[in-house]
Formats: structure tokens, sequence, C-alpha cells
């Protein structure tokens, strides 16, 4: 199993960050290469750029933690996948967001780890343009 992490200091307070992070269906406002998202119940359904339908359950949204966990369970050859994301305070009106995810088959891990790092600096982005 290959295990990847990234992160970024975002200028929001953490819990600024942690509304954006939460909203699972709202992705694709801040995510590169996800063009539209929808989540209903514990399913998020992502379409990406060039048509790819993406399904993941959403495992764990805790909202004293600030922790949103998914795993993929369609799109994508994973035989297993985690993605967990956490916001953390990180001074006054800033956060410290935490991006890792697990998966297997680690050839997978090529592709993924400069899509998260992406979508950090999305999520960045849409934050501090005063989104």
């Amino acid at each position: 199993m290959a295990s990847l992490r990234t992160h970024t200091r975002i200028a929001r307070s953490a819990d600024d960050v942690w509304k954006a992070v939460s909203d699972a269906g709202g992705i694709s406002t801040w995510f590169p290469g996800i063009e539209q998202s929808s989540a209903s119940g514990s399913i998020r359904s992502c379409t990406l750029a060039g048509g790819v339908q993406l399904e993941e359950d959403i495992v764990n949204v805790d909202n004293a933690l600030r922790r949103f966990q998914y795993r993929i369970t369609a799109g994508m050859p994973v035989e297993h996948h985690l993605g967990t994301v956490d916001v953390l305070a990180d001074g006054e009106g800033q956060s410290l967001v935490v991006y890792s995810t697990e998966v297997t088959p680690d050839a997978i891990a090529d592709l993924m780890g400069p899509s998260i790092e992406g979508g950090l600096q999305g999520l960045k982005a849409h934050l501090e343009s005063g989104a």
C-alpha cells in the first residue's frame, strides 16, 4: 500500500476552511479537474475532466476534529483507497491543511500525488481569493 501526504497553510480560519472541506458536494468549486460534484447521504459523485465518473463513499465527517475521510469506490482502478483531509488551526486566522491518501495498487500513487497537491493548492487559491 502506498501512502501519500501533502500540506499547505491557508490564510483563513480553521472554521472557514472546514466549511469548504466538509461540504462534500461542493468539492468541484475548489479541486482542479473535478468539473461537477454532488453528494447524497454518504455517497459523493464527481465528474472529472474528460467525463470520467468517480464515485466515493464518505467515511467520516468529524466536526470536532475537522477531519473528512472518503474512499473511491468506482471510476478508478483502486483495490483500496482512503483519503483524509485534516484542518488544523495554525495561529490567528490561519490554518494548516493536511491531505493524506492510502492507495493500492502502489502505481496509482504516481497519479494521485500530483492530484492531491493540486487539490490543496486549489483550496488555498479558492479560500484566499475571498470565497
